[in-house]
């Protein structure tokens, strides 16, 4: 399976699991892969706002993508996205030469004008160079950046080496449509659509014309599940399965305590040793550990999977 315009399914956002004392956890890192693949996902991405990258010593990060790209038989991205050009150019070419299927890039938060994220995308690019494929990372409720779907479209009209949108605004839907709209006229180049936002609402991304999905909820197992049945045409198959798990997706959209909720189920599933964040975090409460739990015994009751 290779990283293209043509990618489908799932690639599962990995968190960055860390021991009681705030060391990289290697071990989980190891069984957090192999749980990815052995769950169906077709890709993995790395070092993203799940990932914790910003609390990672340069070293740390480079060892976690050999680690990782080491060990997976299906692409890696890479996070990347910098304060500054040079520090992402540094890891998007060690990233690569580590054997990396490409990277992804965010837009920083003070860009607010159209031509401003369109330029600053010019500059990213000739940064890292326009060998690297690469990832457009639309996420507007925690980055704070607008990009409509006009400004998108002269994005990858500019940049060939440009895969795939990892699309996460919220309301989004018609921004699928549209997107895809212009390619079935032919004013827009191909290019994959995984949408992220926890999955919130993969139940309808997939019929707007969503490849599949880019997030980290903790049941990447269902997630390629649901993708298979959309693929299928098996559409109230489909809805009842994401029914089942929207109460533990919707739990995760707080503010604030989504990785620590996915860090915690990850834990249940045994998948990582520790529910460990870096510092600064926000971590749950004996209180709300306990409604995640009840959550997943109910959702155990439709799916096994949550059967911890």
């Amino acid at each position: 399976m290779a990283f293209s315009v043509s990618s489908k399914g799932v690639y599962a956002i990995a968190t960055t699991p860390f021991l009681k004392d705030g060391s990289v956890d290697f071990t989980s890192i190891d069984r957090l892969t192999d749980f990815y693949e052995e769950s169906g996902c077709t890709g993995i991405t790395i070092l993203g706002i799940m990932g914790e990258a910003p609390k990672l010593e340069p070293e740390e990060s480079r060892a976690i993508v050999k680690r990782v790209v080491s060990r997976a038989k299906v692409p890696v991205i890479v996070g990347v996205s910098a304060p500054g050009f040079a520090g992402m150019r540094s890891l998007a070419r060690d990233s690569m030469e580590m054997g990396a299927a490409g990277v992804m890039i965010a837009p920083p938060p003070a860009l607010r004008t159209d031509d401003q994220i369109v330029g600053y995308f010019a500059g990213a690019v000739d940064a890292i160079g326009d060998d690297v494929p690469w990832v457009l990372q639309d996420y507007p409720l925690t980055l704070t950046v607008v990009m409509s779907p006009g400004v998108i479209a002269r994005i990858m009209t500019n940049h060939s080496s440009c895969l795939m949108l990892k699309h996460e605004d919220w309301p989004g839907l018609e921004k699928i449509s549209t997107l895809r709209s212009l390619q079935i006229a032919g004013e827009l180049r191909p290019f994959s659509i995984l949408c992220g936002n926890g999955g919130m609402f993969l139940d309808f991304e997939p019929e707007r014309g969503a490849d599949g999905a880019m997030t980290g909820y903790g049941f990447p197992d269902m997630l390629t599940e649901l993708i298979g049945l959309f693929a299928a045409g098996k559409r109230d198959e489909a809805h009842d399965l994401f029914d089942a798990h929207l109460p533990l997706i919707r739990y995760e959209q707080q503010l604030s305590v989504g990785l620590a909720v996915r860090k915690h189920v990850l834990k249940r599933r045994g998948v990582i040793t520790t529910d460990t964040q870096r510092k600064p975090a926000q971590s749950l409460s004996s209180t709300a550990k306990a409604e995640v739990d009840y959550l997943l015994s109910r959702l155990a009751r439709y799916d096994k999977r949550a059967a911890l």
